[in-house]
Order: C-alpha cells, then sequence, then structure tokens
C-alpha cells in the first residue's frame, strides 16, 4: 500500500494528523502485554484537532462540555482507527487499533502503549513540557489513536522539540506539577518533567469534585499552550526563529 494513500484516507474519515512511526524508534516502549509490537513494524499515528471554542473555555479546571468533548472525540479517533485498519487488511497487511483511551491500570495510570510516544515517533509533534505532544499547527489541542501493521509504510522524520523557555503550561498548572524541565525528544520518565502525584491528585481528587465533571481530565496545560492558540505571537516568533 502507498503511504500517501493511507494518510489521505485517514483525513477523509475525519483525522487531522497522520503520521508514520518506525517501531524501531519506539524499541524498549512499556506496553502492555509486554510482546504487544511482535510482529509489527510500523505504528500509524492518528489525531484531532480539539475544537477552540471548547479550549479557549477552560480556565483552572475542566468544563463539563470539555468532558463531553474529550469522550466525543475519542470514540471519533476509535471509529477512524477502525477504518484504516480495515484498509490495511484488505491491502493484504495486519493490523491492530489501539484504543484512543482506555486505562488498564489505575495505580501506574497506562494503558496499552502510549500514543503520544507513538506521535512524536511519527513526526506529529515533539514532547512538551506538560509531557503532552506539541504540534506545530495545532500544540497540545490533539487527541490521539494508534494502529499497529507489519506494511513497510514509509516513516516520518522527527520534529525538533520548539517549547525553549517558555513556561506558560508551567505557570498555568492548577497543581504546580509541571516541572518546565526540556527535553530534546522524550523524557526517561514522567517524574523528570512532572510532579506526577499532584497531577494525578488534581484530576482524581480535586476536578471530580466539581459538577458534571467524572473523567480525570484536566486540560489548563492545553489551553495555556501558545502553540495551540491562534495568533500567538510567541508561537509565530519560535516558528520564524527556526527558519
Amino acid at each position: 500500500m502507498q503511504t500517501e494513500k493511507l494518510k489521505a484516507f485517514a483525513r477523509d474519515c475525519g483525522a487531522d494528523l497522520a503520521g508514520i512511526a518506525d517501531l524501531a524508534l519506539l524499541d524498549g516502549l512499556p506496553t502492555e502485554p509486554a510482546d504487544l509490537l511482535k510482529g509489527y513494524i510500523r505504528a500509524v499515528s492518528l489525531g484531532i484537532r480539539l475544537a477552540d471554542g471548547v479550549i479557549d473555555g477552560i480556565d483552572d479546571a475542566p468544563t463539563p462540555i470539555y468532558q463531553q468533548h474529550y469522550a466525543k472525540v475519542n470514540l471519533l479517533l476509535d471509529d477512524i482507527a477502525l477504518r484504516v485498519s480495515k484498509l490495511i487488511q484488505d491491502s493484504g497487511g495486519k493490523a491492530l487499533p489501539i484504543p484512543a483511551s482506555q486505562l488498564l491500570d489505575k495505580t501506574e495510570w497506562t494503558s496499552y502503549m502510549s500514543h503520544k510516544a507513538v506521535a512524536i515517533a511519527a513526526g506529529l509533534g515533539w514532547q512538551g513540557k506538560s509531557l503532552l505532544l506539541v504540534n506545530p499547527n495545532m500544540g497540545p489541542r490533539v487527541r490521539l489513536v494508534t494502529v499497529l501493521t507489519d506494511l513497510p509504510l514509509e516513516p516520518d522524520t522527527l520534529i525538533k522539540n520548539l517549547c525553549a523557555k517558555c513556561t506558560e503550561c508551567a505557570d498555568a498548572c492548577p497543581a504546580q506539577a509541571i516541572k518546565n524541565v526540556n527535553t530534546d525528544r522524550h523524557y526517561s520518565s514522567r517524574n523528570q518533567a512532572l510532579h506526577f502525584d499532584r497531577c494525578v491528585e488534581q484530576v482524581t481528587q480535586d476536578h471530580p469534585k466539581l459538577p458534571f465533571i467524572e473523567s480525570p481530565i484536566c486540560g489548563v496545560c492545553i489551553r495555556a499552550c501558545p502553540w495551540g492558540q491562534r495568533n500567538s505571537k510567541k508561537a509565530e516568533r519560535a516558528a520564524e526563529n527556526e527558519k
């Protein structure tokens, strides 16, 4: 199958982002089960941009409309992943769609694999100080899903980290969980970038006390990032400096 054909199909299905990761770049990535990647050589990373009206409405806590939007986008991502998987199988390949948001370990807060790590390896963005993927056009205002495949698709190239000295997400974090530490590609652990326990406490103990917030979500660092804001002068200057 031609790589561009698959990406075009994904966009036709509703994806805003589509990239291909060489799974060799993800060697050592924790997965559940441990042999999840066995038999696969590529990962298709797909993303949908969250609605600016929803994200811009977040101040220092998640809103009920963000809760609903978050859930609906995850459902759409799963639908797109299933359609891409069918296309791969119809083309003679093997495919394994990984659910967009399914928590498997409530102690370690992990799932089958990290969609963010796959997206970074697929050239869709870099890992921000909040641990989120930061896309140069959409910032962290994206949700992600992954499809594993054995087809020899053409991998995309990595994107340079452009967070630099920006502290917007760290300054906005209501839990003061973001350590404001930069990385070239990815952090060795979540705790290198975050006081992870503070983040977990915020989304599992404090936010559920708010009306109509049932999921462990926040969104404050997503809203704060200048790379996701339209007409952001800070993001425009950073992009200009890289030309």
